[in-house]
């Protein structure tokens, strides 16, 4: 790790996130910051964002508007399932070092498609390789939800086990936790 940059705390980041959240429910809109004066701030001082989001690519759960977050608040990683592989692991890395993020969310979300591959289907092509890695986590849960957070839990395990990541949680605090999205009411559940 080459960089002691540090941004708020992991337990500060998490804060953000909720009030964001509640006030993505209050208002039914993202009033995050997306305006051209913090584009070119963001353009001439750098990115520091808050939090790393994982999140799934299903087109109704974006964090940027669920936690009313606006230009260079969150780094966003998105792929189908919330599933983590190197890829996922080196953007991780790069904004826990590089940036000084101290927050990781796993956010998964309820009716997700691809869970409901894992449960449901078998399908071919690299689709497969995301359902493999999903029911990996979810080994015989046949309840969609519980699945849901089975899957975003086992992301979290991922990237723990990873060992730069381990460098980071005891030497600065980094914190890496799984949430849940619900698309009916917007609100995110960080108790799973």
């Amino acid at each position: 790790m080459k960089n002691n940059i540090q941004n708020c705390t992991a337990e500060e980041a998490l804060q953000k996130l909720i009030a964001g959240n509640r006030e993505y429910l209050a208002n039914n809109k993202n009033t995050g910051d997306v305006s051209g004066e913090i584009r070119l701030h963001t353009y001439n001082t750098g990115q520091k964002p808050y939090a790393i989001i994982v999140g799934c690519s299903d087109s109704r759960a974006i964090p940027e508007v669920i936690f009313n977050a606006g230009i260079g608040d969150l780094f966003v990683i998105r792929v189908a399932g919330n599933v983590i592989d190197r890829h996922q692991l080196g953007s991780i890395e790069y904004a826990a070092d590089h940036l000084g993020v101290n927050l990781v969310v796993v956010l998964g979300h309820d009716h997700c498609g691809a869970v409901d591959a894992a449960l449901n289907h078998d399908p071919d092509g690299h689709i497969g390789y995301l359902v493999e890695e999903i029911r990996t986590a979810i080994g015989t849960e046949n309840d969609e939800y519980r699945a849901c957070c089975l899957n975003a839990r086992h992301s979290v395990r991922m990237i723990e086990e990873n060992a730069d990541i381990m460098h980071l949680e005891e030497e600065r605090g980094l914190k890496i936790i799984s949430a849940m999205y619900h698309l009916d009411s917007g609100k995110v559940d960080f108790t799973l």
